[in-house]
């Protein structure tokens, strides 16, 4: 169950995900396993990523996008063309302290 942030939230991550470059691409062929399971490790070790996705359709790419935030249990904090901003706290070791709601 991903959780539910507040307005002030998602902009304090939009900011921190400014310099962010895209740590990965899902290509044509869609999302595999291999692609969450990868996924789920950079938001284990990062928690705040760009995923840059592929796709001549806008629907296509927001059905994958919403797919890969369902599969990872993440947020989407933001998506902006083809690049979209997942978070999901660490289990192990936070490094990101959100503002209180």
């Amino acid at each position: 169950m991903p959780i539910a942030l507040t307005n002030a939230q998602i902009r304090f991550l939009r900011g921190q995900a400014h310099d962010l470059k895209a740590m990965l691409q899902v290509g044509g062929k869609g999302i595999s396993e291999a692609l969450v399971a990868e996924v789920s490790q950079a938001l284990e070790h990062h928690e705040l990523i760009k995923v840059k996705v592929a796709g001549e359709d806008r629907e296509a790419r927001d059905a994958m996008i919403a797919d890969l935030a369902a599969c990872t249990d993440a947020v989407l904090v933001q998506r902006i063309g083809h690049t979209a901003v997942l978070y999901r706290p660490s289990k192990d070791k936070r490094q990101i302290v959100l503002p209180r709601a």
